[in-house]
């Protein structure tokens, strides 16, 4: 929940949303109206200057729009951000609505993701290579002690079982690892997806269509720099 604040403050969101709507403040008036639990309801003016407090972290919401209708919704958390325009588009009955972006601690949070995710595809290439290594190797040797003991020589047998016992358990091993690493993987590569996914609801229609679509191609592409830039500024 949200208070509202007459507090001045300083301190403000570092991250934001900007836009702007073909309506009247008024409109936006009465959405904040019915959407937020108000002591009373807001009057309406030429231009509106809110700040709200979430109550349970006590982090700051400011909600801006002049006469020219240039909207900003500032706040840190960018799902909140999604709801809120989701909100306001229903409200308004948009269909399309596009937006300039600023959350650099969910930017900077998706940069390390990618880079790790980079990370445990080389190591995941480089175990699926040596055991395909491995793989090659133990049938090597099944062949090499079939043939020890068709020539009855069992110490050459028993010293080939050792190797393929050695090889087999560190075949077992990297599967253990490989089997970690791709559930890491797959963790870093769902918490991406959850940030493409925020990032799109920043959006409506067709804008937030193609956010996500560029954001994806931009990942297959491992062109971060395009992706901050999308989910900045909605386009490539």
């Amino acid at each position: 929940m949200y208070a509202l604040t007459s507090e001045h403050s300083d301190e403000e969101p570092e991250s934001y949303v900007k836009f702007f709507l073909n309506d009247r403040v008024q409109r936006v008036v009465s959405w904040i109206n019915n959407n937020f639990l108000l002591m009373q309801d807001l009057e309406f003016t030429n231009q509106l200057n809110l700040r709200f407090t979430c109550l349970r972290s006590q982090q700051p919401l400011l909600i801006t729009m002049d006469s020219s209708s240039e909207v900003f919704i500032k706040t840190d958390d960018m799902e909140l951000a999604g709801e809120l325009i989701q909100s306001l588009a229903q409200f308004l009955t948009l269909e399309d609505l596009s937006v300039t972006a600023h959350f650099p601690q969910e930017t900077e949070n998706l940069t390390n993701l990618l880079t790790k995710v980079n990370e445990y595809q080389s190591v995941r290439q480089q175990l699926s290579a040596d055991m395909a290594d491995n793989s090659g190797l133990i049938r090597n040797l099944v062949v090499r002690a079939e043939d020890a003991r068709l020539m009855r020589d069992y110490a050459l047998m028993r010293r080939w079982h050792q190797d393929l016992h050695a090889l087999n358990g560190e075949l077992i091993n990297n599967y253990k690892i490989r089997s970690n690493n791709h559930e890491e993987l797959m963790t870093c590569l769902k918490q991406v997806n959850q940030i493409i996914q925020r990032a799109g609801r920043l959006r409506v229609g067709r804008p937030k269509t193609q956010v996500i679509n560029s954001c994806r191609a931009a990942i297959k592409n491992n062109d971060i720099d395009l992706l901050i830039k999308v989910i900045g500024a909605g386009e490539p």
